[in-house]
């Protein structure tokens, strides 16, 4: 396989990735009544509409169709969110809880992709910004999951 085809291959798992995590926040807004996570999850579905954007324009840039589906872990992740946060009683502990697990998920994909050796300079630049990105919401949700479960 070309390196091209190698390079396709990362973005596109990275654009269902994306894909994944602006399903399953769209899904926490509406499991939340709390104002804050609301405006959180919301700027984590603009980031990741805007990395897919970004990672679209990379595969037109190799000749490739625009990638929009998702994965089925994704899918699988979001049946999994629905019923733990319905054990859970929607609390914010729970629906937190649920996409720490998703952000853990996004930066599986992206260290992964990462580690490829073929992806040209700025390909990987661009990866390398979109992980640290995610890194910082990850630890955001990670540090808000963990001041709820002190609190409970």
């Amino acid at each position: 396989m070309q390196h091209s085809e190698k390079t396709a291959e990362v973005l596109e798992d990275l654009v269902k990735i994306n894909n994944d995590r602006i399903e399953g926040y769209q899904k926490a807004i509406k499991q939340t009544d709390d104002g804050d996570l609301k405006i959180l999850f919301d700027k984590m579905v603009a980031d990741s509409k805007q990395f897919t954007t970004e990672l679209n324009k990379q595969l037109r840039n190799l000749g490739e169709e625009r990638e929009r589906d998702s994965t089925m872990a994704g899918k699988i992740y979001r049946t999994w969110m629905d019923v733990k946060v319905s054990f859970g009683g929607n609390s914010r502990h729970a629906i937190l809880a649920s996409c720490e697990y998703g952000e853990d998920a996004a930066q599986k994909s992206y260290r992964e992709a990462l580690a490829q050796d073929h992806l040209p300079e700025d390909v990987r630049a661009l990866i390398t910004e979109q992980q640290r990105t995610l890194k910082a919401a990850h630890d955001q949700i990670r540090h808000m999951r963990d001041v709820e479960a002190v609190n409970k």
